[in-house]
């Protein structure tokens, strides 16, 4: 699966300015639920339920988040670059400025695993992270995003 698969141009946010890691969620949610035509209070209520039980998605300074939401139609995702670093509660207590949610269909398993391993792989690669934090348009973003190369067993 490559992250072209899961992200579209118009679901790479630049500069997204938020105060807190509230702000953050509900902003990703709002995006989401745009795109995505599901309500956005229960995109932020499953992030919510699922972000309590796996505070090690977040660390050095990024955040994947994830959740299976009815009336997803397949694994969709949203990446944001933030105008500046929030506290986010990581397990190396660094802030956060990079966020990357990923939405499943309720039903998906195996599916949904393996694009959040895509992800994952994806941006725990330092080289692609300070390219990432090193421009704030979103068509490079896209293009840094989408261009990587797929990592064997993603």
């Amino acid at each position: 699966m490559e992250i072209a698969d899961l992200v579209a141009a118009e679901s790479v946010i630049a500069r997204l300015r938020v105060r807190g890691k509230k702000q953050a969620l509900q902003e990703l949610a709002r995006r989401a639920a745009a795109h995505s035509g599901v309500e956005a209070g229960l995109i932020y209520a499953r992030m919510l339920e699922r972000e309590k039980e796996d505070r090690a998605a977040a660390r050095m300074g990024v955040a994947v988040l994830h959740a299976k939401v009815p009336g997803v139609g397949r694994p969709y995702g949203i990446f944001a670059r933030l105008e500046r670093a929030i506290p986010f509660a990581a397990i190396d207590e660094e802030p956060v400025d990079l966020l990357f949610l990923l939405l499943s269909p309720e039903t998906a398993g195996e599916e949904h695993l393996r694009a959040l391993a895509r992800v994952s792989r994806l941006l725990r690669d330092r080289t692609v992270c300070e390219k990432l934090r090193g421009t704030d348009n979103a068509e490079a973003l896209y293009v840094l995003l989408a261009g990587a190369p797929a990592v064997t067993g993603a």
